[in-house]
């Protein structure tokens, strides 16, 4: 897999098809050695509360205005994508802190990873790739989303002078 623009020139992931010579059999211990890419390095996903409020909502708006940022919503509940990659991802995929990574990188489980298949958005509950998706959604959620501005035509109050 490999990270790629779309038209929008945002990130997103890509399987490469990989042809394996002969009869291999991939297992747990040998996996991530098929792996182009190191994919699992090049992202991470961060849980989020539940949005409910159209404050939450404005919030989760905000962050996703970031670049290289996406939101979805699955099984597991709300979480926040975030496509860059990894500091110590050398150029041939290898960690270049193996011995001292992080425990959550220690944790990293190969059974169900993006070799076996890239994520889609046919695999969310909700996936929102850019500001404007959610955007809309918002306006479809919350019938008065715009109206948290106020009036468009409207001009912001003058201070008042205090009498003396």
């Amino acid at each position: 897999m490999a990270a790629l623009s779309n038209p929008a020139g945002q990130r997103m992931t890509t399987l490469i098809p990989i042809k394996l010579q002969g009869k291999v059999k991939i297992t747990p211990e040998n996996k991530c050695s098929f792996c182009q890419g190191a994919t699992c390095c090049t992202y991470f996903t961060h849980q989020i509360d539940a949005p409910r409020s159209i404050e939450d909502f404005d919030l989760l708006l905000w962050q996703i205005a970031h670049a290289n940022t996406q939101v979805y919503k699955d099984a597991d509940g709300w979480f926040l994508l975030v496509n860059n990659r990894c500091l110590h991802l050398q150029a041939d995929g290898r960690c270049g802190i193996y011995e001292t990574r992080p425990q959550v990188c220690r944790e990293h489980s190969n059974d169900d990873c993006e070799f076996d298949g890239p994520s889609g958005e046919e695999d969310f509950e909700l996936f929102f790739r850019d500001y404007d998706a959610l955007l809309d959604y918002c306006r479809r959620k919350f019938k008065n989303w715009d109206s948290r501005l106020g009036s468009p035509n409207a001009k912001p109050a003058r201070p008042r002078r205090s009498r003396a």
